[in-house]
């Protein structure tokens, strides 16, 4: 079939125009008037990303962080541009859904939620009519200190950062969350009654501003947003038995997180 028939569907889902303005998304690499029989979910397009596609015959990736974020001055082989040199040579077509699975309903955001048990939720910054950013909800009151140790376990993460002067071990029953780079959205976290933001690249004089704000929060980097590679993995089989179709989906085994603690 044909990788645009795909493309399709997941856009009756997850319609580009949800994305926020100035981001990437949609075809970056190839095109999808091709007839694919393998696609992979992935969460970044790095070197490992490549090679593993190319091992497996992979003609669509499907990816939700873009592989090209600035402009490119050449295209001369270096290890860098050999990225997108071995996907144009392998004919691997790349979709980038970045920030529009972010803000759609039943998207990333929301799944979080789900995995955190965050109930009666409500959009953390409204992106558009209707659709927002982030999410902002309630929990079963727990201590600080005990939310930070359930997001390490839930997302197998060896820690977790946490923004706090180590003696604000308090109840907490109301946080926002925002997957990836999300600190810029931490004044509407405050405005909406939140005790806690988890979000990911906190920076140093950002997290120092929360505090003096009166908000907590952790940070358990931006690698978490690799539950998309799973989420969608299981819509994707959902679509494919409905409408029958003949393809191979795929979640990418790479590990592109670049991050480790001792």
């Amino acid at each position: 079939m044909k990788a645009e028939a795909i493309i399709d569907r997941y856009e009756a889902f997850c319609p580009q125009d949800l994305s926020l303005e100035g981001d990437i998304s949609g075809l970056q690499i190839g095109c999808l008037d091709k007839d694919v029989s393998k696609v992979m979910i992935a969460l970044d397009v790095r070197e490992a990303t490549v090679k593993e596609a190319i091992s497996k015959n992979i003609d669509l990736l499907i990816v939700k962080h873009a592989p090209i974020f600035k402009p490119l001055v050449n295209l001369v082989a270096n290890p860098k541009n050999n990225i997108y040199l071995d996907l144009v040579k392998h004919d691997i077509a790349v979709y980038v859904s970045h920030t529009n699975i972010d803000v759609v309903d039943g998207g990333l955001n929301d799944w979080f939620c789900d995995l955190l048990d965050i109930h009666e939720t409500s959009y953390l910054s409204e992106s558009k009519e209707g659709f927002g950013i982030g999410r902002i909800g309630t929990i079963s009151p727990m201590p600080f200190e005990d939310l930070a140790k359930k997001i390490a376990s839930v997302f197998h993460l060896d820690s977790v950062r946490l923004i706090s002067y180590g003696n604000d071990n308090q109840m907490i029953s109301r946080l926002a969350i925002c997957g990836g780079s999300g600190q810029s959205f931490y004044p509407e976290a405050i405005a909406k009654g939140a005790q806690v933001y988890i979000t990911g690249d906190i920076y140093y004089h950002t997290a120092q501003e929360m505090l003096t704000d009166g908000l907590l929060a952790i940070d358990p980097g931006h690698h978490i947003e690799v539950l998309f590679v799973k989420k969608l993995h299981e819509k994707f089989e959902a679509w494919k038995k409905e409408n029958d179709w003949e393809v191979d989906f795929i979640e990418s085994q790479a590990n592109t997180n670049p991050f480790y603690h001792l």
